[in-house]
């Protein structure tokens, strides 16, 4: 599916989206799809639901088949500097990333309309292989809603935090290629004080990474 380039006047995107190009050059792109193509992939599961993904999380894991929020392994070490880098874009303190996602989008594949879990703050997101759209709604209405597009070139990164993290949806539409993603996420407060139940109250992996 051809993706759409932003029209000259498009809706100003949602406050706390931040876009930035180009993230990673080309052969960092093919180190990170291969990593992730390595890795030991799952299909992404959802209440008795199989999506045509495959996932894997670090750091902390949300299990979406019964709602629970776990450890989960520490990051690699191909991970460990992107995540430090999207800390640095994202504005936020060394360590405040604690969570990665990797994703393999098959071609057909997308995600449907959500907002992360409320265990997570900031999220960022690097997007790998081909371009996609990132659709926005806000809902105004019982049928009515804001709406926004910002295109995802490949190699790129994007922000959610503040106004667009909670108060705006997003989406994206089913792809003809494939494509790959790296999300990192921050704990909210809720997210933090749930992590205050671990085991001997250790303190959430990654934060000293």
């Amino acid at each position: 599916m051809a993706q759409r380039q932003p029209y000259l006047f498009d809706p100003p995107a949602p406050s706390g989206l931040r876009l930035g190009e180009a993230f990673l050059d080309a052969v960092e792109e093919s180190a990170a799809i291969d990593s992730i193509d390595s890795d030991d992939l799952s299909p992404f599961r959802f209440q008795g639901w199989i999506g045509n993904r495959r996932t894997t999380s670090y750091g902390w894991r949300y299990d979406f088949e019964q709602g629970g929020f776990s450890p989960a392994a520490a990051m690699p070490d191909w991970l460990v500097p992107l995540r430090d880098r999207a800390e640095a874009f994202a504005r936020l303190a060394p360590g405040t990333l604690v969570q990665a996602l990797l994703i393999h989008y098959p071609p057909g594949a997308g995600i449907g309309w959500h907002r992360d879990r409320s265990v997570f703050e900031e999220v960022v997101g690097i997007s790998l292989g081909a371009a996609a759209t990132l659709r926005l709604r806000r809902r105004t209405g019982p049928r009515a809603f804001d709406r926004a597009e910002r295109l995802l070139p490949p190699r790129s990164i994007y922000l959610l935090s503040g106004e667009v993290r909670h108060g705006w949806e997003h989406s994206i539409a089913p792809m003809a290629e494939p494509r790959w993603s790296i999300t990192f996420r921050a704990l909210s407060a809720l997210g933090l004080r749930q992590t205050q139940n671990g085991p001997e109250g250790s303190p959430p992996p990654g934060r000293t990474g």
